[in-house]
């Protein structure tokens, strides 16, 4: 059973732990496939959101937080990937800006797109080499962990996250389709 923001907001009021477990399974890896669409390295894109999570929990953000999670966490990751991206690309300041204007328009959702995306997306996967679709499948449409996908597949954890990340960058074009498959 998935918890809604509500729920884990009030276990994380109350010094439940288990919330913070439940707001990581269920906003790690939206937040990181959101990340992986201005920056080029899912490792960094990991990073940027496990920042984010320690933040939040070292400053005790949830405490100012009424009843939505998801819109703070999107933006944080948003600010910080666009923080990343110009302190290590000071040179290319046209392609931030580019950045940066695609992130504004990204923040309206076509709701009467979704499903059509949705297609193309089902398309996309079915298009990527067997091992990157085996484990895109695994991880986003079965809701597995890494290690419970490389258990399955008989493969290590590492070449798991291999086949995950390429399968993301040849599905970059519909990332955001797949954040909202993953939240949904």
């Amino acid at each position: 059973m998935r918890l809604n923001d509500i729920e884990i907001l009030e276990k994380l009021k109350i010094g439940d732990q288990s919330g913070y477990k439940d707001l990581f399974d269920l906003y790690y890896i939206p937040l990181s496939v959101y990340s992986l669409k201005y920056c080029d390295s899912f490792d960094q894109a990991e990073d940027i959101v496990q920042e984010i999570f320690v933040k939040f929990w070292d400053d005790k953000l949830y405490l100012k937080l009424k009843n939505s999670i998801g819109p703070y966490l999107f933006k944080a990751v948003k600010n910080n990937t666009l923080s990343y991206i110009r302190k290590n690309a000071k040179y290319r300041f046209e392609e931030i800006e580019s950045q940066v204007n695609r992130l504004i328009e990204d923040e309206v959702v076509d709701i009467e797109n979704i499903e059509e995306e949705k297609r193309k997306l089902y398309k996309e996967i079915e298009a990527l080499p067997e091992k990157s679709r085996k484990v895109f499948k695994a991880i986003v449409l079965d809701n597995l962990k890494y290690k419970e996908a490389a258990e399955q597949l008989g493969v290590s954890v590492n070449t798991i996250k291999t086949h995950y990340s390429n399968a993301l960058k040849q599905l970059r074009k519909s990332l955001d389709i797949i954040i909202v498959l993953l939240l949904v």
